[in-house]
């Protein structure tokens, strides 16, 4: 009977481990916003540039404070013969402080060139953010048009399923042509082939997200269409674009570069260095008295005399420096308002193809197939007329989906020149 137990525990124990493997997981559809925001918290990119800013910032700190000063410590003119310490009237023990100071104000520029560097890094980090959203938003939004155009494809294959085994039933009934029945097939593969090429291009999209959200990437996609901030109406440009965080980390280098230009000029000002020291005396004069202590101060300055081979050549090396800053600014600015101008004209007409798909086109589409569907079924029209307008009726399914896809895409652009209100 043990062995029944047993033997019956086991069998138990794999039928649980295979379910568990058979059983379908429990899932939930995937929206956009659920997209954005498990896109922004797997990114790292954002998180390194928060971290070279805080990395900037600590260093500013670092370079805003002086060098640290040196101890000197030591014994002088110490006799090698005996070691004594009160024999010779020169033997000191010397304990002093010497501190640089930098060239002009060096340090104070430096500090400043360093959080200029620090306020570059934030922006870029919140350009990324932005950027990011962009790309996540036009993937996803493709997807969803690729898992959409599936659904209508396969609702057309369904319906021209039926019209062959109409078109069948009519050929046998001697009222159709075998090219009808041949037509219905050849179209009905074609349309196989179209659910072939959505299927891949929709796991080619899906691939991409991975990166961002793993597993979930390959998940059910909500049904509902997606939504999407407004664009803001009255834009001023010149405005809106020296604000974008791209540009703004171009200006912050630019401002980094301008200011390490002046640090550069500080090497034609002398450098400063102090130095004080207690010198203390052993022994007794020769009339009893003890041997007074002494004291030494000194000043040393570096004067910058030869300045064609060094300061000179750094000066003009960090003001090209700053140029190359500046023209990669004024470049960014372009590129900003190339897509400003660009996007809002394909969002604008995309707006009015979605307005004449909506109120016209998809109707017509829709009562023209209806109408060359009763026709061919009571012998008033060819079966070509009614294969196309079937097919006339998809590929107008098929745009005004694309329409409608593409021109959030273009309203995702737009709202990372404009900015996302919602960030």
């Amino acid at each position: 009977m043990r062995y029944i137990f047993a033997f019956s525990k086991k069998i138990s124990l794999t039928l649980l481990l295979v379910s568990s493997f058979i059983l379908p997981r429990v899932s939930f559809s995937l929206n956009l916003q659920q997209t954005e925001q498990l896109a922004l918290e797997a990114d790292p990119v954002i998180d390194g540039h928060r971290a070279s800013s805080r990395s900037y910032h600590a260093k500013a700190i670092a370079n805003g404070t002086l060098p640290d000063p040196k101890l000197r410590l030591g014994m002088f003119n110490v006799p090698l013969d005996s070691f004594s310490t009160t024999e010779d009237p020169s033997t000191q023990l010397r304990v002093g402080i010497q501190q640089e100071f930098p060239r002009g104000k060096s340090t104070e520029l430096k500090q400043q060139q360093t959080q200029w560097l620090s306020q570059a890094a934030t922006a870029r980090a919140e350009d990324e953010k932005l950027k990011l959203l962009m790309n996540v938003r036009d993937t996803y939004l493709n997807l969803y048009y690729q898992t959409r155009a599936a659904i209508i494809v396969n609702e057309t294959r369904q319906l021209f399923a039926k019209l062959v085994r109409i078109t069948e039933d009519q050929y046998a009934a001697g009222r159709a042509l075998q090219q009808d029945v041949i037509r219905a097939d050849l179209e009905l593969s074609r349309l196989d082939d179209r659910a072939t090429k959505i299927q891949s291009q929709e796991d080619e999209y899906r691939a991409t997200l991975s990166q961002w959200l793993r597993d979930e990437a390959w998940g059910d996609i909500e049904p509902a269409f997606p939504v999407l901030p407004e664009v803001p109406d009255n834009i001023d440009i010149n405005r809106l674009l020296t604000q974008h965080p791209s540009v703004m980390a171009e200006t912050a280098k630019v401002e980094a570069s301008k200011t390490l230009v002046e640090v550069s000029r500080q090497d034609y000002k002398p450098g400063i260095g102090a130095f004080v020291e207690y010198r203390k005396r052993f022994g007794q004069n020769i009339d009893g008295s003890d041997r007074a202590d002494m004291m030494a101060a000194m000043v040393t300055v570096d004067i910058p005399l030869f300045t064609e081979n060094r300061q000179d050549k750094n000066v003009m090396a960090h003001e090209e420096s700053a140029n190359v800053a500046r023209y990669s600014r004024d470049d960014r600015l372009r590129v900003l308002q190339r897509m400003l101008e660009k996007d809002r004209s394909v969002y604008k007409r995309l707006s009015e193809r979605e307005l004449l798909y909506k109120n016209k086109l998809v109707n017509s589409a829709a009562n023209n197939a209806e109408a060359s569907l009763n026709a061919y079924q009571s012998g008033v029209t060819e079966f070509t007329t009614l294969m196309r307008a079937g097919i006339t009726e998809l590929d107008v399914r098929l745009e005004n989906l694309r329409i409608k896809v593409d021109r959030l895409r273009a309203q995702a652009r737009l709202l990372y020149i404009t900015g996302d209100p919602e960030l």
